[in-house]
């Protein structure tokens, strides 16, 4: 074997397929558009979705519901669920800062503190949002609360 007479392996290259070079190429004449018809005229092109015609899809499905662009969504958890979280991430506080370090929630994510269940632990609260519950509990538990 020497650099001279190296070939790439059998049927790993292909011959370029040339286009509209004329009839002795094997892609003259149409140059393999076919027969006449909107694809086989230049520039053509469809728009997305685009069904010749007929009514497309996204045209024939009904429509549902109503998003509301200004809510604003929580990361909720409760107040059974931090004593849990406390001492299974060793929490020193519960700000969203720390619950993304330990990837309880994403960066963008906005931390809400339910009254479902009892906290034990006196630890700095600082999240977005805290129920009516949830603050009077935190308060009897002798915690701290800010909210951001």
């Amino acid at each position: 074997m020497q650099l001279h007479n190296l070939k790439p392996a059998e049927g790993s290259t292909k011959k370029v397929k040339r286009i509209g070079r004329g009839q002795g190429s094997g892609h003259g004449g149409t140059s393999t558009k076919g027969s006449k018809g909107q694809q086989a005229r230049t520039g053509s092109k469809t728009k997305r979705g685009f069904e010749g015609g007929q009514m497309p899809l996204q045209r024939r499905m009904p429509k549902r519901g109503f998003i509301n662009p200004f809510r604003v969504e929580y990361k909720v958890f409760n107040l059974g669920q931090i004593d849990f979280l406390v001492e299974k991430y060793n929490l020193p506080e519960f700000t969203p800062d720390i619950l993304y370090i330990n990837g309880l929630i994403n960066r963008t994510d906005l931390v809400k503190i339910l009254g479902n269940g009892e906290i034990k632990t006196t630890i700095a609260f600082k999240v977005n949002a805290v129920s009516a519950k949830a603050k009077e509990a935190i308060a009897a538990a002798g915690a701290t609360l800010e909210i951001l």
